[in-house]
């Protein structure tokens, strides 16, 4: 098991790594095309939004299985070791919870934009497979949550 997630997080941080590189060139070649050549990447701004949002979601399982998260701990370290742990599980199911609604309603959207056939503006590009990776990204992130909330539940609150 321990082997599939480091398959997936490998997948995950060289699919992270393509999409920054492809960011940063699309980028730089909009950017000269534009101010050297007065001919700017048609479609750039499209194509930039799916890529980031694309990048968004293919880097939360990574962020969540490192657990990597931005926490506020105002007063975790004022309270005994036993309600820290309480608070840990607390945290953690509340983040499965959460991640498990959100990857419903990704998963329901992109039906939606199935159906309809939803595409961009400029570049006619469907919109319905951001929203499929999108979903599956919550859920694999719901997956670390939950992995994590048992670790905290078999400590003992």
């Amino acid at each position: 098991m321990r082997s599939l997630a480091n398959l997936i997080e490998l997948g995950l941080g060289i699919c992270c790594a393509l999409l920054l590189a492809g960011l940063t060139g699309l980028t730089v070649v909009d950017v000269v095309g534009r101010y050297w050549f007065n001919a700017p990447v048609r479609g750039a701004f499209e194509i930039t939004q799916l890529m980031l949002g694309a990048l968004v979601f293919a880097a939360l399982p990574l962020t969540t299985s490192r657990k990597e998260h931005v926490e506020v701990d105002m007063i975790y370290g004022m309270v005994p070791p036993v309600m820290q742990s309480v608070m840990k599980g607390i945290a953690w199911s509340v983040s499965t919870v959460t991640l498990v609604i959100l990857s419903w309603r990704l998963a329901a959207h992109a039906e939606r934009l199935m159906e309809d056939g939803a595409v961009t503006n400029a570049l006619d590009i469907p919109l319905a497979p951001l929203s499929w990776i999108a979903a599956v990204s919550a859920l694999l992130s719901a997956c670390y949550t939950f992995v994590f909330f048992k670790k905290a539940f078999r400590r003992g609150f």
